[in-house]
């Protein structure tokens, strides 16, 4: 199955990079991390096509058959149509779409409002990632979330160790304020990742400062000619991205369902 979702395919390129096993089922792919299998988007399907009428059911038993352990439901499918049809038994099922967009550009320019007083570097100490994992609990919460984010962290470390990546931090006074990551998603292409800001710190010019920052190692270092990102077309954070220089390219759809209760 050859991926045309740019955002999609990036992903799964990541997921690779981390240790994750990818099985071509024909009409489907299976997306297996098996060092966190708390991770939604390590352990999902991705649909060759927008799903028919009628096809719930198989969708949600293929999944189960897949990850019978696994407390959530996720789906992607690969189409960049912007309005595809959407059965309503997937709504049903409780399997609710969520739609972003693919942005791209071939160089990103300095934020309109840059931060100049955080140090910006890469994450490198054992201090660093446990910062990071840190960083992660005041983003997300705790509940029930701190196995995966510990996970998530060892795999970043591994990922950039390896010198497939990076992930940049913004201090200041030593303390994380906010972190992503840029890795080599192969084809000349470098993906962005998980740009995430503690609450009490945005509004800073930190985020647009690190994408900035981040884009340049992309460029210089990894050798990528274009750089991509994925967001959330309602969430405020695009305008930074858009600000920078990305440009919109693709709609991107998967489908989840949270674990009950």
């Amino acid at each position: 199955m050859r991926i045309t979702s740019l955002g999609l395919r990036t992903d799964v390129a990541l997921r690779v990079l981390e240790g994750a096993e990818v099985v071509d089922r024909g009409d489907h792919l299976v997306i297996r991390s098996l060092d966190n299998p708390g991770f939604w988007w390590g352990n999902f399907l991705l649909l060759d096509a927008v799903p028919e009428a009628g096809t719930a059911g198989t969708w949600l038993a293929r999944f189960a058959a897949e990850f019978p352990a696994a407390r959530h439901v996720a789906l992607g499918v690969d189409t960049t149509d912007d309005q595809p049809v959407i059965p309503g038994e997937f709504l049903a099922a409780g399997l609710e779409p969520q739609r972003a967009t693919v942005l791209t550009c071939a160089d990103v320019r300095p934020p309109p409002h840059q931060n100049a007083a955080a140090e910006i570097r890469p994450l490198d100490s054992d201090a660093d990632w446990q910062q990071s994992y840190e960083l992660g609990v005041r983003c997300f919460g705790d509940d029930g979330v701190q196995d995966y984010l510990k996970r998530r962290a060892a795999a970043r470390r591994r990922l950039a160790r390896a010198g497939s990546g990076a992930w940049f931090g913004a201090f200041s006074g030593g303390r994380l304020l906010a972190q992503l990551g840029v890795c080599d998603a192969g084809g000349g292409f470098a993906r962005y990742q998980d740009v995430e800001t503690d609450p009490a710190a945005r509004r800073q010019g930190l985020a647009g400062t690190l994408v900035w920052h981040a884009g340049r190692y992309g460029r210089e270092i990894l050798g990528a000619s274009t750089l991509v990102i994925v967001a959330d077309p309602a969430d405020l954070a695009i305008r930074i991205y858009r600000a920078c220089g990305f440009t919109d390219l693709q709609s991107q759809l998967t489908f989840e369902r949270p674990p009950a209760g």
